[in-house]
């Protein structure tokens, strides 16, 4: 059986990276047969890393043997992930959304089935993105989506034809290995309070730069904690946290990890902390792998439906709703409840575990009977 799986692979974001990796290492568990073939930025890198062939993703070079590819193929796993959006300019033909989609019909064209995998969908605001949508998103024989949010967005645009289910998204499944490769990076003594941070940008928005900032130093002040800043897509989330460490009175409490770690060494490093502060979807997700006690920051719909799920949402704000007293109380009583969140955390993360299982054992129901 041979399988292409086509998302945001290959450009050094933690979170597809971690995405990419849960994909092939539970199709491997549960279909150890397959033959697997990514769609990459990266592609060399992509194939070393992971153990699979892989294709140029763009359109500049390469197109035939992504044709062969999706020709050859029995199924196109086209996620996980948020890549059907608008949020990002989309042109005519460029644009994540065009992208994706042109992928979906040239496998069509190709006769070969497709499975929108794990995907949160949206926004989609554009008269050109709700046209695409409409268009290409039915020519999907199968979707799984990762929140409720995403399936009933699907139905407003008119996507109506493939049966489509609510699972989680599929690092939730991630198979989890030690690696102190992070924390040993650190000049730590080893009895410090750790605080995983995770900052991101954001378009023209700032103002949450100096929030976070002036959040961590009352953290430092009144905790003794110290923050590590942990960048999940390379040099702009690097730039981001120094951002709030420029802005910091005791910015030199602070540590910003390197941008070239594993997703795997990210996760086990927020397993040693005691809370995460975080915006990127995937640091909470990693955060709740390891019963983490988590403050999100929501930038987008996905963060808040992830919160939801994982209990921490009364906790957190939206990106332009902070209260920096308010996240700052709310900082210190989970640190001084940490256990208790950590048992809630865990209950609804094993949940989740378990719908993120379901991709898997969808995929293979559907497309792959013995």
């Amino acid at each position: 059986m041979k399988i292409v799986i086509s998302g945001f692979y290959g450009f050094g974001n933690t979170g597809d990276e971690a995405i990419l990796k849960a994909i092939i290492d539970n199709l491997r568990t549960e279909l150890p047969n397959s033959a697997i073939t990514v769609f990459s930025f990266s592609p060399e890198q992509t194939a070393k890393t992971y153990g699979v062939k892989s294709i140029y993703r763009g359109w500049r070079r390469h197109n035939k043997k992504k044709i062969r590819a999706l020709r050859n193929a029995d199924l196109l796993v086209s996620g996980g992930g948020g890549l059907l959006q608008d949020a990002y300019p989309t042109r005519f033909l460029f644009g994540p959304l065009p992208y994706y989609l042109l992928i979906v019909f040239l496998a069509k064209l190709c006769r070969t089935k497709i499975m929108f995998f794990s995907q949160g969908i949206g926004p989609v605001d554009t008269t050109w993105g709700k046209i695409l949508m409409k268009t290409f998103a039915n020519m999907a024989d199968f979707i799984t989506v990762r929140d409720e949010h995403s399936k009933q967005l699907l139905r407003q645009l008119g996507v109506t034809k493939p049966e489509t289910v609510v699972t989680a998204d599929i690092v939730f499944a991630f198979q989890h290995k030690e690696d102190d490769a992070c924390i040993n990076s650190l000049p730590l003594r080893g009895n410090e309070q750790l605080v995983a941070v995770s900052v991101r940008p954001w378009f023209h928005h700032r103002d949450y730069y100096e929030k976070i900032a002036k959040a961590l130093d009352w953290l430092v002040e009144l905790e003794s904690i110290t923050p590590i800043f942990v960048p999940m897509e390379g040099h702009h989330d690097v730039n981001a946290s120094e951002q709030v460490v420029s802005q910091m009175v005791y910015g030199s409490s602070c540590h910003i990890l390197g941008p070239n770690f594993t997703p795997n060494q990210y996760l086990h490093f927020i397993s040693h902390c005691r809370l995460t502060i975080g915006m990127r979807l995937h640091s909470l997700i990693f955060s709740a792998l390891a019963g983490i006690p988590h403050i999100g920051l929501s930038y987008d719909r996905k963060v808040e439906s992830l919160l939801k799920r994982s209990g921490m949402w009364d906790y957190s704000f939206r990106l332009e709703d902070i209260d920096v007293t308010k996240l700052v109380d709310n900082a210190r009583y989970m640190l001084r409840h940490r256990e208790s969140f950590s048992r809630i955390i865990r209950q609804n993360t094993e949940q989740m575990r378990r719908d993120a299982l379901e991709n898997i054992r969808l995929l293979k129901e559907k497309f792959f009977k013995e």
